[in-house]
């Protein structure tokens, strides 16, 4: 028995606790009283305050860490979603993931488990499948002893998740409260993707062949007897869209195959692919996406949906011709985490009111800007959301749909077949639309027909890549559009990043030096308290965990619309802007780098 497993062993547990299929009783002692032992790292014992409590949100009031008043919003609103109130606690960030898991663990009266610092027994965490554990939020963590295994769970009142671990496993399971995220964080090392392409070559050398028979569209779960080569593929692509991936890399090189991730915008290497199974990987990507095989030189587009743990993925293709062979791109759209409201963008107040009274207006035109990748469709996406309802025609053109709107008309852009955006939108013009949405305006001709729409009663969703957003006027008019109209037609322009979010559990707070914040445009003697990133299991070790969005919204007031009309320089209309209210890139994400949500280096970064 380990030295952890004796420590947990030492501590009682409560008295009366009732035990339904397995043992569920916490291991600190009576309440106030000290534990019998040192409790291992990571494990945090119950207070006492959530016994007597009847809800997890009232354990989040007695706690502290949320008011009632919030709560009682909370329960009125699960009544009408059809969630529990303390989902939609965490997902309006009243409260976090750790908080919350904290709170369930003092209802159940259990031990609360940090698995970025419990020293997880990986053994025992191989007993239960991935796929099972993803599903129940739950995974074993070390053995109490020869019959009885430690579970972190996200839910401890799912007995029947507890009751198929044992029977699983064939051994006793006492229950700690892990939250969701370090749970999921665990088993993406517990299935390292560098572990599977070496089982995978193993397989290959035994095996020898590819199965043939196997159909790729039928999910990402590859059976013990399929082939070596599809079970890597798969593999791959599971792992990537568990850990948030936007984008898989496969890339030739002379000796073998490098496997990149992007993660929050930024490339990771995740693998080597040995070079005797570059080929046949690249085949089964194309051979997954309806792709010629045969056809090596020239690059090849294909798409195609599998399922992931019960949801829907769309995956895009594109295969590469390059000097040391065939390689292949896909990006992974998952509508689980691109899909967003307003509420979920990021945007400060003064950003968002000009916004979304732009976008509830019946006509004009509301513009997007920023480079690839800015998160502009994300926008778009939320701004429809918005104001989709059963008594507007809302139609997209799109190149191509990213993701499924309910209700939403969506036209994908096919060249080939001579459906572009400007074709596109003069025959959608005809069929009584009351919102457009074109992806992208990218000539002179398309932002003619979107303008002129926007004057002629409808309103009109539309990217630019544009810096700024004063910028896109001086676009506007060297697309030969007079400056008139875009005075008389837009309402509102947004230019956007996406800047790396912090990671909660190891962000420190950091000083801003009056030198730095000159650097980036900030002219002051003062220092300033920000954050910096630090690094820890739960985010991989780059000290960020997800993305959020800078902003710099101008609305088009009448004296903007007047220096547009007069043919202002951009530097003109943007001191004015300024003046006005619009805040700039920079200094939306100093405010955030201030705030804890990202690193004042992340903002220089995105914002040069």
């Amino acid at each position: 028995m380990s030295e952890n497993a004796a420590h947990l062993e030492a501590l009682p547990g409560p008295a009366e606790e009732p035990q339904v299929a397995v043992e569920s009783a916490a291991f600190e002692g009576p309440t106030g009283a000290a534990p019998a032992a040192e409790a291992p790292p990571g494990i945090t014992h119950p207070s006492g305050q959530g016994r007597n409590a009847n809800f997890v949100t009232d354990v989040l009031v007695s706690l502290g860490h949320v008011s009632a008043e919030r709560v009682e919003a909370a329960v009125a609103e699960s009544r009408l979603a059809g969630r529990p109130p303390e989902r939609i606690l965490l997902e309006q960030g009243a409260v976090d993931a750790r908080q919350l898991s904290l709170a369930i663990a003092e209802r159940y009266g259990l031990d609360h488990v940090d698995l970025s610092v419990y020293p997880v027994d990986m053994a025992a965490a191989n007993l239960v499948p991935i796929a099972s554990a993803r599903r129940y939020q739950a995974v074993p963590i070390g053995y109490l002893d020869g019959s009885t295994l430690l579970v972190a769970m996200a839910d401890p009142a799912n007995v029947l998740a507890a009751d198929d671990i044992k029977m699983a496993t064939g051994m006793q399971c006492r229950l700690v409260v892990a939250d969701t995220g370090d749970i999921e964080q665990l088993l993406s090392r517990v299935n390292s993707l560098q572990s599977a392409v070496t089982e995978a070559v193993q397989d290959d050398d035994i095996a020898g062949a590819e199965d043939d028979e196997y159909d790729p569209l039928g999910g990402l779960h590859a059976s013990a007897e399929d082939a070596p080569v599809v079970k890597l593929v798969y593999s791959i692509l599971g792992q990537a869209v568990n850990a948030g991936v936007s984008d898989v890399h496969f890339e030739p090189e002379t000796e073998d195959m490098r496997v990149r991730f992007r993660v929050d915008g930024v490339l990771h290497e995740a693998a080597h692919v040995p070079r005797r199974m570059v080929s046949a990987v690249v085949s089964r990507i194309k051979i997954m996406s309806d792709l010629d095989i045969a056809e090596r030189r020239v690059p090849q587009d294909g798409r195609v949906a599998v399922t992931v743990d019960d949801s829907r993925i769309d995956l895009r293709v594109t295969t590469l011709p390059t000097q040391r062979g065939e390689g292949a791109t896909i990006r992974i759209l998952d509508t689980r985490n691109a899909m967003r409201s307003l509420d979920q963008l990021g945007m400060s107040e003064d950003a968002r009111e000009p916004f979304e009274a732009a976008v509830r207006r019946p006509y004009g035109a509301v513009l997007v800007t920023g480079p690839t990748g800015s998160g502009k469709s994300t926008t778009l996406y939320a701004a429809l959301a918005a104001i989709n309802s059963i008594e507007k025609n809302v139609i997209t053109i799109e190149d191509p749909v990213e993701y499924q709107i309910e209700g939403v008309n969506q036209i994908n852009v096919n060249p080939k077949a001579g459906l572009t955006f400007a074709a596109g939108l003069r025959s959608v013009l005809r069929a009584d639309p009351d919102v457009l949405m074109v992806g992208e305006i990218r000539d002179a001709e398309t932002a003619r027909i979107a303008i002129e729409a926007a004057l002629t009663g409808h309103l009109v969703l539309s990217t630019l890549h544009t810096n700024d957003a004063p910028g896109t006027i001086t676009r506007l008019q060297k697309m030969g559009i007079e400056s008139f109209l875009t005075a008389s037609a837009v309402d509102c322009i947004v230019a956007q990043r996406l800047a790396r979010t912090l990671c909660p559990s190891c962000k420190r707070r950091a000083v801003v030096t009056p030198k730095s914040l000159g650097e980036a445009g900030f002219q002051t003697a003062t220092a300033i308290e920000a954050y910096e990133p630090v690094g820890c299991s739960r985010c991989g070790n780059s000290g960020y965990r997800g993305r959020v969005g800078l902003y710099s919204v101008m609305r088009m007031s009448e004296r903007i619309k007047d220096m547009t009309v007069n043919q202002a320089s951009q530097a003109e209309i943007s001191t004015i802007a300024r003046q006005e209210g619009m805040a700039t890139l920079r200094e939306d994400g100093l405010a955030k780098a201030r705030a804890g949500l990202t690193s004042f280096d992340e903002v220089v970064r995105v914002t040069t």
